[in-house]
């Protein structure tokens, strides 16, 4: 009886198809994706096979071994192009997923300037060289580093040399600008989109035409050139070369730079859109936020604006101080839901409103209360929450409203915080709903903190116990400079952002703080005036005894004439008494205010005119002067310098 054979001609035992099937992937898995450090180095013709090189047709086991190698390189390629999310991370993937595993080096090639959607491109048409990459050798004795365990082998003249990535063009005399002449052979090749071997007769008039005279192009088919386009137009050119000693390309190579071409260019126009949309969300952040603060007297301030990540960089968190008559300022922050365009774009909205509701003097739940109104206009899920607070410097007083808001931290001069007990409200938008306000003492040198939810909430904890950290870390940061001192006010805004842990941030944080000096009754002087006809030179009379007081009689002329001239006007139109302030800081203030609601307006006054001139004397001789409307009447204030 004759014996049958345990495998089939042309077949081999189990064992050797395992070991068969597994030596690709591991072949595979040291050639696909280089280290960025050591990378590896491609083999001569000797060496085994890496993607691309010559196998005799006749082996089919080795023509499989190699597609499947290309379709393993080609997808951890394109996976690592994909990763980048802005142009240079793209063009550095490319970069290193092919060299050295499929090319010795790279040249990359961009228009100049990048067409940005469906922007028309400028003329000329011009490439320049972005990025290249190539493979050389040191000689440094590091045959350790760079071919131990790699299963590599070097030719003789290349043995105990180090292989290492070099990004520099010196090395590559390749022309940094190339200008794609209409018509000419390397506009051809580029309008073709298909990549091209260099030994092709249009990538022979078209590589000197983009790299210039000076770069040798490798003979034979060591050299492609690959256009790159994007979703609507050719974007740029990649050209892979390789060293005489390693293996040409073969046709199927062209697939795979047509891959690796198609996957950059389309990375490219992702990042050079994302490059545009996160230049204008910065322009719409930066313009929705107060350019800097104001200096009102009596108090100092200080922001902080974090957005939520590199790639949320808008959000619906706002600030702002606005000055308001008396020398009193309102402190707003708010929080749009949300940190996206919309958000930013209704935070705009709202912050506008806000403050052209706080030029009005309105007090804060009223400004809560137009706040909601112009929300629901905007639409029904228009949510937002706010605090709006009003600092009084005279009487060294502050009144609150909440809209569903944090509430505010007050650290006292001793080192104390505590968390203020303001009514929390309804957030802005929900209708229907009366906003609270309370007044609270603001002792000179506290320190008062708005803040957003960002800064206390994320998702390791919950708002009050953020709140609570956030008050303890106040305190500390206050115990380091005494009971006697203040911190100072920027230090302290950046200590209470350490609060947040590393990661420990899934919103945008506006922060204001303000800083309670006020101002001592000794520098306020405070009269009522009849609206009659001697009260121009009653008010003369006193202001004369109050800058003699002070020290300021230097200043009795121009301040009487002035003085003279803005009563003359409120008594005019009055129909209650009028109100004469004087105020001494850095400058001497004097606010007049009476019941007429229409604001004064300088005019041009005529030779013949009797009157009309009081204003221009004002605009001329005072430092600043100003008229605002309040709820009860209007406030007439000059500022003149008490330095010569």
């Amino acid at each position: 009886m004759t014996e049958h054979p345990t495998s089939h001609e042309g077949r081999q035992p189990v064992a050797a198809r395992s070991q068969e099937r597994t030596r690709p992937r591991q072949e595979a898995a040291a050639a696909a994706v280089p280290q960025p450090s050591v990378p590896s180095v491609p083999a001569p013709a000797s060496a085994q096979a890496t993607v691309g090189s010559a196998t005799p047709p006749q082996d089919p086991v080795g023509a499989a071994r190699r597609e499947g190698d290309r379709l393993r390189f080609v997808g951890a390629a394109t996976r690592r192009i994909a990763r980048g999310i802005d142009l240079d991370e793209i063009v550095l993937g490319l970069c290193r997923a092919t060299v050295p595993t499929f090319s010795d080096a790279i040249l990359v090639y961009l228009r100049d300037p990048l067409p940005v959607g469906d922007e028309r491109p400028v003329s000329p048409f011009v490439l320049r060289l972005r990025r290249t990459d190539r493979l050389r050798l040191t000689d440094e004795d590091g045959e350790s580093a760079g071919t131990a365990g790699t299963g590599i082998q070097l030719p003789e003249s290349e043995a105990g040399r180090v292989p290492v990535l070099d990004p520099q063009t010196d090395v590559m005399p390749a022309a940094q600008l190339c200008e794609v002449a209409s018509g000419g052979a390397l506009s051809e090749v580029l309008r073709g989109v298909r990549p091209v071997f260099g030994d092709s007769a249009a990538a022979r008039a078209a590589l000197p035409e983009l790299l210039g005279g000076e770069m040798a192009v490798p003979g034979g088919r060591r050299a492609i050139l690959a256009p790159l386009r994007g979703r609507r137009r050719v974007i740029g050119a990649a050209v892979f070369l390789r060293r005489p000693d390693r293996p040409a390309f073969e046709p199927n190579d062209l697939l795979v730079a047509a891959q690796l071409a198609t996957h950059t260019a389309l990375g490219i126009d992702k990042a050079v859109l994302y490059g545009r949309e996160a230049y204008i969300a910065d322009e719409l952040q930066r313009t929705m936020l107060p350019e800097g603060l104001p200096q009102p007297t009596g108090v100092r301030l200080a922001s902080r604006y974090l957005p939520a990540a590199e790639t949320a960089r808008v959000g619906g968190d706002w600030y702002d101080a606005i000055p308001l008559p008396g020398s009193r300022v309102a402190l707003v922050v708010g929080d749009v839901m949300g940190h996206s365009m919309t958000s930013a774009a209704i935070m705009g909205q709202l912050r506008t409103t806000a403050q052209t509701l706080a030029g009005l003097d309105l007090p804060p739940q009223e400004v809560l209360h137009h706040l909601d109104e112009q929300a629901q206009r905007l639409g029904t899920d228009r949510m937002a929450t706010c605090l709006y607070a009003v600092y009084d410097p005279v009487s060294h007083r502050i009144t609150i409203a909440n809209a569903g808001h944090p509430p505010p931290i007050l650290l006292h001069l001793g080192g104390r915080a505590e968390v203020l007990r303001v009514p929390p409200g309804a957030p802005i938008g929900v209708g229907g709903v009366d906003f609270e306000a309370v007044e609270l003492d603001a002792p000179a040198g506290a320190t008062l903190l708005l803040y957003t939810d960002g800064l206390v909430e994320s998702r390791l904890r919950d708002v009050w116990t953020g709140i609570e950290q956030l008050r303890e870390r106040l305190a500390a940061t206050a115990q380091l400079t005494g009971p006697d001192h203040s911190p100072p006010l920027e230090a302290l805004c950046d200590d209470v952002l350490d609060v947040l842990g590393p990661g420990d941030r899934d919103d945008d944080i506006a922060l204001l703080a303000a800083r309670f000096d006020g101002i001592a009754p000794s520098d306020v002087a405070y009269w009522f005036l009849e609206p009659e006809d001697a009260a121009p030179g009653r008010a003369r009379r006193l202001a004369r005894r109050a800058l003699s007081r002070w020290g300021l009689e230097e200043l009795s002329d121009s301040v009487e004439l002035l003085i003279s001239e803005v009563v003359t006007n409120a008594v005019r139109y009055a129909e209650r008494p009028v109100t004469l302030r004087l105020l001494r800081t850095d400058v001497l203030r004097c606010e007049v205010g009476d019941d007429s609601p229409q604001l004064p307006r300088q005019r041009r006054a005529r030779d013949t005119d009797e009157g009309g001139r009081g204003l221009f004397l004002v605009n001329r001789l005072a430092r600043r002067w100003g008229a605002t409307r309040l709820s009860t009447g209007k406030v007439v204030w000059f500022e003149i310098s008490t330095r010569p």
